[in-house]
């Protein structure tokens, strides 16, 4: 058995991109249940209403636009980017 050496930091790297993506995932699929109007009294559209919503607890009410869809899309788009921005940075940086 060989020794590569890099092989633990390139594992890493790709486990912080994933949870990165997954987390943007969440909340792209809030902002496109929340634009479909999806029945929020279903259980899936409560769950991922809420995970997205702690997600983006920092950036989710940022923007005070008039229309409630632009509030949405720009204050939950903007955390799906910066963590897919940060967490694929990370994930670079460590790889090399």
């Amino acid at each position: 058995m060989s020794y590569r050496r890099g092989n633990g930091s390139s594992n890493a790297a790709r486990v912080i991109a994933v949870v990165a993506d997954i987390m943007a995932f969440i909340i792209g699929l809030w902002i496109l249940m929340y634009l479909l109007d999806a029945n929020r009294g279903n259980d899936l559209v409560d769950f991922v209403q809420h995970s997205a919503r702690w997600l983006a607890g920092w950036s989710y009410d940022l923007f005070t636009f008039d229309a409630a869809w632009a509030r949405v899309v720009c204050g939950y788009g903007l955390a799906a980017v910066v963590y897919l921005f940060v967490g694929h940075a990370v994930a670079g940086r460590i790889r090399h």
